[in-house]
């Protein structure tokens, strides 16, 4: 039996008309009206979603919050979150994405536009089976995101995570920026994208001697080259620097 999709909306003119349109294309799906209801049906392991579509303005718990919540916990800290809301503005999108969804609709929004980008989570959802990578020297686990290098533990924020899980999984295929941009941040950004270079040059150090694991293709993006060779101080610091070639 296919995973429910979650509906967390307390517009039921909206919350219905989303049901309708994804059991169209073949999708069960479940309604909540209230951020604590949308917290016990998404915890529920006999109905464990496979996706979350969440609205910002909730009565009670709000979306963001939810969204923490739902981050915290180890049953749906993977989960594809959609954020649904009315608000536009840029600072508000990448609050919603910075707290842990993978992607930001606005209202009023057009339905093919939220079914493609259901079928796009789901898509990617579907693509991360592998149960991680592991080079002798960089291990990431992608169930339980956990990253090791020579051993030790390497800290990582969720996004920092994400790049990193992208990049191993694109394997020696350059990950151009938007691609990154994409499928890290969720929807398609139109910001300065040093932010990028910004969050690579962070986790380069946080890897520290397995920073070289990543390498700047100028001009285009960034490829995963791996670290199984044994890397000098020198190098490791000149892998944290590489970005700024790009």
């Amino acid at each position: 039996m296919s995973k429910p999709i979650l509906i967390i909306e307390d517009d039921p003119d909206i919350a219905e008309g989303l049901r309708y349109n994804l059991e169209r294309e073949g999708l069960e799906a479940i309604i909540a009206p209230t951020g604590e209801q949308g917290l016990a049906a998404a915890l529920d392991t006999r109905r464990a979603p496979a996706l979350i579509i969440l609205d910002l303005m909730l009565p009670g718990m709000s979306g963001t919050e939810l969204c923490r919540r739902l981050r915290r916990e180890p049953a749906t800290r993977r989960t594809p979150i959609m954020m649904l809301t009315a608000r536009t503005d840029e600072a508000d999108r990448v609050s919603g994405l910075d707290v842990g969804a993978d992607d930001y609709i606005t209202k009023p929004f057009s339905v093919k536009e939220v079914m493609a980008r259901v079928r796009a989570v789901l898509r990617r959802a579907g693509e991360q089976s592998a149960p991680g990578y592991d080079d002798e020297r960089l291990a990431i686990d992608f169930a339980d995101m956990r990253v090791t290098c020579d051993g030790a533990p390497v800290k990582l924020t969720r996004k920092e995570f994400a790049l990193l899980e992208l990049l191993s999984k694109t394997g020696s295929r350059v990950a151009t920026r938007q691609h990154i941009l994409d499928n890290v941040w969720g929807y398609e950004y139109y910001g300065d994208t040093r932010t990028l270079d910004v969050h690579i040059r962070r986790l380069r150090q946080k890897l520290g001697l397995c920073g070289n694991c990543i390498e700047t293709v100028v001009g285009v993006g960034y490829r995963f080259v791996g670290c199984a060779k044994p890397t000098t101080g020198t190098e490791a610091k000149a892998a944290t620097d590489g970005e700024t070639q790009g």
